[in-house]
């Protein structure tokens, strides 16, 4: 085997020298060229990740400040229309205990007896109602549920059928 390096007198072992030379000088060059793009691949991933993740936080915290703020909305919604609701009760049970003479006179005292203590209920419920939270709701409508699960089934039953029926009127 031919030594690169040794001359052989007629240049060409001069041209193998320089050749090798310069492969070498390439090869270093491109092992150099390829650690610096690893570097710089690498602190550009680092980069991107740190910005991902920067992004990620920044997002994860408008998503927190945005359901914390729908939670408030739909509090604040919900406690106005209980209100509404307990108002709405408790007037609709003022007009019955208004208009219960006219039973007596037409039907009898008795049921206008029946029509003063269903009013009176109703105003305690509505007084109920507006005195407690969505939480103590909440508990009673579980609470009852777990109490009677049939008569829960079947008043979901009539509010649903009485919800689609007027619908299906409105329509």
């Amino acid at each position: 085997m031919v030594d690169p390096t040794a001359s052989t007198g007629d240049g060409t072992g001069n041209a193998r020298n320089h050749f090798a030379k310069a492969m070498e000088e390439a090869k270093a060059g491109a092992q150099a060229l390829a650690d610096e793009c690893r570097e710089k691949f690498t602190q550009a991933t680092g980069e991107w990740t740190d910005e991902a993740k920067s992004r990620s936080e920044e997002a994860r915290e408008k998503a927190t400040t945005f359901a914390s703020d729908a939670k408030s909305k739909a509090s604040e919604y919900a406690n106005e229309g209980k209100a509404r609701t307990s108002q709405a009760i408790v007037g609709l049970s003022k007009m019955i205990d208004e208009n219960a003479h006219l039973i007596d006179e037409k039907v009898g005292a008795k049921y206008g007896d029946y029509v003063r203590t269903a009013a009176k209920s109703m105003q305690d419920a509505g007084t109920r109602l507006d005195e407690k939270s969505f939480d103590e709701l909440g508990e009673d409508a579980k609470e009852f549920v777990r109490k009677s699960p049939g008569l829960a089934v079947g008043m979901a039953i009539a509010a649903g059928f009485m919800v689609g029926r007027m619908f299906k009127k409105s329509e």
